[in-house]
């Protein structure tokens, strides 16, 4: 039965739950405990992986983009299954198993230990990836089409106090490690990690057994289940070729996402690497980000309906190239600072705008939506891959990561010609119809 309270709490309580591992080990403590422990006197930034040697901050981005593109590839395939099988509740609960307990086995990374860090970090990023998959697939089953921007404004909210009242609990351990009598330097950073994955697995045990389970069409999978999920991104990759504006405006979204996403996921590594901020610091800055980001998304969404949504992403794109520059020129702490309260103002609403600018560029009775966000999804991850892979690839090959961060302002720029693009075209037509 879709908007039953209980059902949409249980649902939200899945934010609450996993959102401790993006803002803990994606965001703050994470990647600074990692720079520190791989930052040595006798190696410097090097270190070695199972015989081979990378720059430590490359070798983390590399983990991550492969966990990204396993990801992509393999969830249209088990997206298809659960919806054939109808047990996706099933491979929610398998892939939060998979991160929650790869969190906790952080709590053993050291310097010593670094293949089962890495391994347990690219894990902890698969299953975040695909229980929140998962889980979003929920939304249209427990709250109806008017609801359903409240309801999942219901899950940000309660990701967000959820992920930030673990992030205090953490912080505590960081800054006062005397008052618990900890003595060894990496324990506070060790037990947050295990903590995230306590937390994680125990919160998520309210929507297990409230959310329902799916169809009990337990058939006997085919091949055809297992096609189905490539055969519907293939169909639509077919279609958006009669689509001329929004396949341009993917094709954008593609290269301008390459650059959001990846400056989210190493804002902190750059923060320690470059500036050795410490973890206190950075977890400051992260919580500004995300408490400046709540504004910039209303900000944006206000722009958005008072000039158009092309404008205002084309706007943003331009800050966004300002603040690949800026950080290759960054100096001190209060840069920093500057450039991240400027990040968090265009985090959030170039996401969400985007997703609804792609929303509106579908063509009217379109007969699948699904199928296209679901291709959507696809573009942003393979983008995330290939944004995070050249930001490695960048740093090892020049030996900085502020080479690296101005690369990426190539992205955007390409990003940002191809939406310059359609707001002539879209012009153009505006004025043929005005002629007419």
């Amino acid at each position: 039965m879709r908007n039953n309270k209980d059902t949409i709490k249980a649902w939200a309580m899945f934010d609450w739950s996993n959102s401790a591992y993006n803002l803990v080990i994606t965001s703050t403590i994470f990647p600074a405990y990692y720079t520190i422990i791989t930052t040595t006197e006798q190696n410097g930034d090097k270190v070695t992986f199972f015989g081979s040697e990378f720059t430590n901050t490359a070798l983390s981005n590399y983990a991550l983009s492969a966990a990204y593109l396993i990801m992509a590839l393999i969830l249209p395939v088990l997206s298809s299954i659960a919806d054939f099988r109808g047990n996706k509740k099933v491979f929610m609960m398998v892939f939060t198993y998979i991160g929650s307990f790869a969190c906790a086995g952080l709590f053993f990374f050291k310097l010593e230990t670094l293949e089962l860090g890495i391994i347990c970090f690219t894990l902890a990023a698969i299953g975040y990836i695909g229980g929140a998959m998962f889980n979003n697939s929920y939304l249209p089953e427990i709250a109806s089409v008017d609801q359903q921007d409240k309801v999942s404004a219901k899950g940000f909210a309660y990701g967000y106090v959820g992920s930030v009242l673990l992030q205090i609990i953490c912080f505590v351990f960081v800054l006062k490690p005397e008052l618990f009598g900890i003595t060894d330097p990496s324990l506070p950073a060790r037990l947050s990690f295990l903590l995230v994955g306590i937390w994680w697995i125990s919160f998520s045990q309210i929507p297990f057994k409230k959310l329902p389970a799916g169809s009990p069409n337990y058939n006997k999978l085919s091949k055809i289940a297992v096609k189905s999920g490539f055969q519907e991104l293939v169909k639509v990759w077919h279609q958006l070729k009669e689509m001329a504006i929004l396949k341009r405006f993917l094709l954008g979204f593609f290269f301008y996402s390459m650059g959001v996403q990846t400056i989210m996921l190493v804002a902190a590594g750059f923060g320690e690497k470059i500036l050795k901020l410490g973890t206190a610091k950075l977890i400051s800055i992260i919580l500004i980000i995300q408490l400046v980001a709540i504004f910039g998304a209303l900000i944006m969404s206000y722009f958005a309906k008072k000039y158009g949504n092309i404008q205002v992403i084309i706007a943003v794109i331009v800050v966004w190239i300002g603040v690949c520059v800026g950080a290759y020129y960054i100096q001190n702490e209060g840069q920093f600072y500057a450039v991240a309260v400027i990040v968090g103002l265009v985090m959030g609403g170039i996401q969400s705008i985007s997703r609804s600018t792609y929303s509106k560029f579908l063509p009217e009775n379109t007969p699948d939506t699904a199928s296209f966000f679901s291709f959507y999804d696809v573009t942003e991850k393979m983008a995330i891959v290939i944004g995070l892979f050249s930001f490695a690839y960048i740093e090892e090959f020049t030996g900085s990561m502020r080479n690296s961060a101005i690369s990426l302002a190539g992205f955007f720029i390409i990003g940002l010609l191809i939406l310059v693009s359609i707001f002539f075209i879209k012009t153009e037509s505006s004025n043929s119809l005005a002629k007419d």
